[in-house]
């Protein structure tokens, strides 16, 4: 039986301008202020609509993804009029097969009519601004912003999508004010790294397609043992990254991307697939809250299929020495990162000067994953490959290097420099 094509699903730029078009709609639909006699839709630049059209409920709306060059239906969960010229219009997040943090998570749009001079929020940005005073975008709660710029984290695709699907929407005499709110944004933020890249307190309407590729679908997991396999040709290590990040901050240390490999989530698949390559050496380099993972013996390491990471710091914590009540807070900490920052606090306040709880603390899980990725490639294909690890923090500074990885690093970087094959 061959196995289906992993389906790919849709950005969360498309999501939001979709819950807009879906809330312009229904002011167009039933404001009694905007139209004269009974209700109307309005289509391209002002144009209405047969009546055979008008007052179709809104269950779904039509949206031209720009890139590709394609149309498609997105979902309304839900729409209300919330003012005589306001309308909010609720979406969900589905990036198909994809294993995607914003899975499921609720989009709201809100859409006002406006008749006078449109008033932004305090510490709001208009995104679209000058360039179509039609339209005026706003990122709401949830949206991230730029603490360089203060800007909205709504980047150039996202504001083409919105420009050109409720453009087309408007009479030329129709203004609009849209705001995007993400009800869960703060909250996933915590669980990315993007304060490492300047945006805080949200997330980012973030892309340059309407396509949600399933890169991490079971289907991709072929394409990255076809590259790993074409690399182990060439080199005898290799840089096993988890994410972008990963990849970013290894090539600005020095490492050539030609000797790293995404992993994405498969980081047991990818290890015995490398020592069944003939790989001598591997260099695990990831996000601190990802890897610690291996220590616990996870090796899938999705949030959906097991998680486990601050039972397992706490653990750690626990067998080097940590006091009952610091025990209690790192376990109940949010994230890995909030215990990763408590254990600094316990360091600065210190009155020894030798004492440092992150370090020990982080040696103690670096170590154990080397150990327990080696088990795991010997165990499977029995053959003995040597694994070392960096962990890096939600700001990409790194936080330990095991003693394996600082060797493999220095190796690398040294090969990579130099043009030397491993």
């Amino acid at each position: 039986m061959t196995p289906s094509q992993p389906r790919s699903g849709y950005t969360l730029p498309v999501f939001a301008c979709a819950g807009a078009i879906a809330a312009l709609k229904y002011l167009q639909q039933f404001s009694m202020n905007d139209y004269e006699g009974s209700p109307q839709i309005w289509g391209v630049r002002g144009a209405k609509l047969p009546t055979s059209q008008q007052k179709h409920p809104l269950n779904t709306v039509e949206i031209d993804l720009i890139e590709p060059a394609q149309t498609v239906e997105i979902t309304i969960e839900q729409i209300a009029k919330i003012k005589p010229n306001t309308a909010l219009a609720i979406t969900r997040s589905d990036p198909g097969d994809n294993i995607d943090l914003t899975r499921n998570t609720p989009i709201w749009a809100m859409v006002e009519l406006i008749e006078n001079t449109v008033e932004i929020p305090d510490n709001k940005t208009n995104i679209i601004g000058e360039q179509n005073e039609q339209i005026t975008l706003i990122g709401g709660e949830g949206i991230g912003y730029n603490k360089n710029s203060g800007n909205p984290a709504i980047y150039s695709y996202a504001q083409r999508l919105f420009q050109t699907n409720l453009e087309r929407l408007l009479k030329p005499t129709d203004r609009i004010q849209i705001t995007i709110i993400l009800p869960e944004g703060r909250q996933l933020a915590k669980r990315t790294s993007n304060e490492a890249f300047g945006v805080v307190e949200g997330l980012s309407l973030l892309g340059t397609t309407g396509i949600s590729q399933p890169l991490s679908a079971p289907g991709q997991l072929e394409a990255y043992c076809e590259e790993l396999n074409q690399k182990a040709t060439q080199y005898k290590s290799l840089v096993f990254c988890v994410g972008e990040n990963g990849l970013d901050l290894a090539q600005k240390l020095g490492i050539s991307p030609e000797q790293t490999v995404k992993t994405a989530n498969w980081l047991g698949p990818m290890l015995a697939a490398a020592g069944l390559a003939g790989i001598e050496s591997i260099l695990l380099f990831g996000y601190h809250g990802k890897l610690i993972k291996l220590a616990g013996g996870i090796f899938h390491t999705h949030h959906h299929l097991a998680d486990g990471r601050l039972e397992i710091l706490t653990a750690h914590c626990a067998n080097l020495g940590l006091s009952t009540e610091h025990l209690q807070t790192i376990f109940h900490c949010e994230t890995t990162e909030a215990a990763l920052n408590h254990l600094r606090s316990l360091d600065e306040n210190s009155e020894s000067q030798n004492l440092s709880w992150v370090k020990q603390i982080y040696e103690s899980i670096a170590s154990t994953i080397d150990q327990r990725s080696q088990a795991y490639i010997r165990d499977r294909i029995q053959r003995q490959v040597i694994v070392g690890s960096v962990l890096f923090d939600r700001k990409r500074k790194i936080v330990i290097k095991s003693a394996a990885g600082d060797t493999l690093l220095t190796e690398i970087c040294y090969s990579s420099q130099n043009n030397h094959l491993l």
